[in-house]
């Protein structure tokens, strides 16, 4: 189609046929797709044209002529505004379909997994579709009328969006926020500016033990700064359940939201909850599923698909707080975990200690250095690992779980050369898991059963758990 036969403002009729993982709807007009925020496939309406590009354009919905039968207001203050959830519109068995198909594209389209190599089971959805976050990061700012506020981030932007209850997090979280900001505001103290790159206060970070309860509030800023003086007493008076008051210094101009140290005003310097039945401490820095329940199933699920025995040596990469390893650490005869952030590591031994899990270990290293950190050697690869096959101690299963990027190379590298029979990918992005299973299968590597798990009820997101398994041996045998 011509550019030039739709432009900006144009009106023009639309039938949306499909859904994108980000939510937004897609239909054509004389050839050319085009994408409709908070449209549902089976919408009719009248598109208003916002952007065009040489292949496809951008409109919104400027009247809904007949709705889709997949339509479902399933409320929130600021649907629409904030970037968080994008399927509110819709019921919650068509957000799965979407995930469902999101995950089997990624492994067929980005993957290049043939329909008859890919075993996909349906999808897991959740019981509880809100308040099932452990976790939220509130940015803080300034609004056009100078009044501090904080919420969440407007769509593809740093435009903080005010919100007073978000339906994903517990309740508490709003009533926490709302008395934390009265401080702020009474103390005079100061949002962050990422433009003039001056202020204090960058975030407000609260999490809660889904289990036990225990309540950590974090802030984020810019430097220690005595206005805080006192801020903990004031807010455990009024919630009991806060047993962590910290501040996390983060000068750096970057939209990493965490610093690297942190303080630790009153309480502890940690939290508690409990996690496929084991205690877990987590400090402000640790990794920790934000759905609790969900990420239980998810774990579950990954030590069926590895076919645990009771023999197996595990390695468990990007192990944050060592929740997964942990998990398993009963149906296995050692478990390894490696993590590159300090504080998780010591999370994750003072979890095992607090368990009395033996077996496992912990090592404070990027996934892909791990193996040689584990054969306590030189340079060479091939070295160590012969090494670590001489003394019984590589693995025969791997569990990895790695952040959206997925594996690097180096660290797909190192699986292959460590040549476990089973490889257990578990992933928040479906797009970066189907390509480190290519690179997998492709290095001898037969692609099993992936498993679709929705942890994010309302947003765009959703988990993934493959399998691999060696078809033949490329790396060092034993």
């Amino acid at each position: 189609m011509d550019k030039a036969l739709l432009k900006k403002n144009d009106i023009v009729p639309l039938r949306i046929t499909d859904v994108t993982a980000e939510g937004d709807g897609v239909g054509r007009y004389e050839g050319m797709a085009v994408f409709v925020p908070a449209a549902a496939a089976g919408d009719e309406i009248d598109c208003r044209i916002l952007k065009v590009t040489k292949s496809f354009a951008y409109g919104k919905i400027e009247m809904l002529n007949v709705p889709s039968p997949d339509r479902e207001d399933r409320g929130c203050p600021v649907k629409g505004l904030c970037g968080g959830c994008v399927f509110r519109h819709i019921s919650y068995e068509a957000e799965l379909r979407i995930k469902e198909n999101t995950v089997r594209n990624a492994f067929t389209r980005l993957g290049g997994f043939l329909e008859e190599e890919l075993t996909l089971l349906p999808i897991s959805g959740c019981e509880e579709t809100d308040r099932y976050r452990n976790k939220a990061q509130y940015p803080v700012s300034l609004d056009k009328n100078g009044n501090i506020v904080s919420g969440f981030y407007a769509v593809r932007s740093h435009r903080v969006v005010p919100c007073g209850d978000c339906l994903l997090q517990p309740a508490v979280f709003s009533e926490i926020l709302n008395e934390v900001m009265g401080a702020v505001r009474e103390r005079n103290i100061s949002p962050y500016d990422e433009i003039t790159r001056k202020g204090l206060l960058r975030h407000v970070y609260i999490r809660r033990g889904h289990y036990t309860g225990e309540i950590m509030v974090c802030f984020v800023v810019t430097r220690q700064d005595k206005s805080f003086s006192g801020i903990g007493e004031a807010l455990v008076k009024k919630f009991p359940g806060i047993k962590s008051v910290v501040l996390n210094i983060n000068p750096d101009s970057t939209n990493v939201i965490m610093g690297k140290k942190c303080v630790t005003l009153y309480g502890s310097d940690t939290i508690t909850d409990i996690m496929c039945g084991n205690k877990i401490k987590l400090s402000p820095l640790s990794f920790y599923q934000v759905n609790t329940a969900r990420a239980e199933y998810l774990y579950g699920e990954a030590a069926r698909l590895a076919e645990l025995t009771g023999s197996e040596n595990l390695l468990d990469l990007y192990c944050g707080a060592g929740t997964v390893g942990l998990s398993m650490a009963k149906s296995v005869s050692r478990v390894t975990g490696a993590e590159i952030v300090p504080e998780a590591v010591e999370n994750a031994r003072e979890n095992a200690r607090l368990n009395g899990i033996g077996n496992a270990r912990f090592i404070c290293a990027d996934a892909g250095e791990a193996v040689r950190i584990l054969a306590e050697n030189g340079e060479r690869p091939d070295v160590i690992v012969t090494d670590l096959a001489q003394r019984g101690l590589r693995p025969n299963v791997i569990v990895t779980d790695p952040p959206r990027k997925g594996c690097g190379g180096l660290t797909l590298d190192s699986i292959v050369k460590m040549s476990p029979s089973r490889v257990v990918m578990i992933s928040c992005n479906p797009a970066t898991a189907a390509r480190d299973c290519r690179y997998l299968a492709d290095k001898g590597y037969s692609l099993g059963t992936v498993r679709p798990v929705d942890m994010f009820p309302g947003t765009g997101h959703v988990e993934c758990v493959a399998l691999l398994s060696k078809l033949k041996a490329t790396g060092i045998s034993t």
